[in-house]
């Protein structure tokens, strides 16, 4: 019986996927907050261009890393 347990993806996928996973969390955080405490006062902040743009852009670059990662070929 062989144990020669072998990783599905390379050491290069896995540091791709973190990149992925960390531009995902990025942009899920910069799309927080921008809310108000009192529901009678409208805070304009929450169309920031940061929470509008940069962020959804910061969270699809991530997937598209993802997808790299995935389709990378394993170097040996």
């Amino acid at each position: 019986m062989n144990n020669n347990k072998e990783f599905l993806f390379g050491k290069r996928a896995y540091r791709i996927m973190g990149l992925g996973i960390a531009l995902i969390v990025l942009g899920f955080v910069l799309m927080t907050g921008g809310g108000s405490d009192d529901p009678n006062v409208f805070n304009p902040e929450i169309y920031s261009p940061i929470r509008i743009r940069v962020a959804p852009t910061l969270v699809l670059g991530g997937f598209a890393v993802l997808v790299v990662a995935i389709l990378a070929t394993k170097k040996k």
